[in-house]
């Protein structure tokens, strides 16, 4: 198996949560670690990334699904949907729709489609409200992925992001251990071998209940206040971001090195 992997989609696919400052956008994430790998099985893979973080499903679509099929990729990955989940207003059976005619269009370029579900996150109790949204979401992946014979890598059902340490501290995204466990089992659904290995976490202790008000007042005043004040004034994160990878590079020449001789030549061609 050799060809050209193409990820899109958000913060999930960019990395955000596994942060690594000798990498573009300073993180790394579990699609650069499947590109290294793939790579490691055979060298002649090549990889691009384009998604950016906080990018609803009609931005994918708009901003990266021509470009990527433009590459003529073997492999891509999708991504989409956790953003636009928090949106009220989004209709998640319209934007079901839209998802399942995107997949289709990959599909009908040649490529394998590499499709997730959205893990059921319990990031504070006022959000509630909204994991419905997420079960029918996840149900709708499903069948996407059964009708157009797309591989699926179940994360909602993968038990080990039950614990807290998988995830960062703004509990929206992976850490760096639940980059890697990621990482691992997409690469078992591509048949390919994995070296790194994954966290073997202690059993937690428990927490008294000044801890936990206090930790969940410092979570609030420091993520989700700042996250509803982006949403009032329609912007994100991603807004001045470009993407990680934008043409395709060779992983088995060491992505840190490609990034590291890239900044390079950007600084020498900035005028003195």
């Amino acid at each position: 198996m050799s060809g050209l992997f193409v990820a899109l989609g958000d913060s999930f696919t960019e990395g955000v949560g596994d942060r690594n400052v000798h990498y573009p956008n300073g993180v790394r994430g579990w699609a650069d670690r499947v590109a290294k790998h793939l790579a490691k099985h055979d060298k002649t893979w090549r990889y691009a990334n384009l998604a950016i973080r906080s990018r609803r499903l009609r931005h994918i679509i708009d901003e990266q699904v021509a470009p990527a099929l433009a590459m003529r990729p073997t492999l891509v990955s999708l991504f989409a949907g956790g953003n636009d989940l928090l949106d009220v207003q989004t209709d998640p059976r319209q934007m079901l729709q839209r998802y399942r005619e995107t997949v289709s269009v990959i599909r009908a370029g040649g490529a394998q489609v590499l499709m997730f579900t959205s893990y059921d996150l319990r990031i504070t109790p006022l959000l509630e409200p909204f994991r419905g949204r997420n079960r029918l979401f996840n149900d709708g992946v499903r069948a996407i992925a059964a009708e157009t014979g797309s591989l699926l890598v179940d994360h909602q059902a993968m038990t080990a992001y039950e614990d807290p340490r998988m995830w960062s501290d703004d509990r929206m995204h992976m850490s760096t251990a639940g980059h890697k466990y990621l990482a691992a089992r997409v690469l078992e659904h591509l048949d390919v071998p994995w070296t790194f290995s994954l966290e073997d976490f202690e059993p937690l202790d428990g927490e008294g209940w000044r801890r936990r008000v206090s930790a969940e007042k410092d979570f609030w005043w420091t993520y989700m206040v700042p996250l509803f004040g982006r949403k009032i004034r329609r912007v994100t994160l991603g807004d001045h971001l470009s993407p990680k990878w934008p043409v395709p590079v060779r992983p088995a020449k060491g992505l840190r090195k490609i990034e590291r001789k890239r900044r390079l030549a950007s600084s020498e061609a900035i005028p003195a």
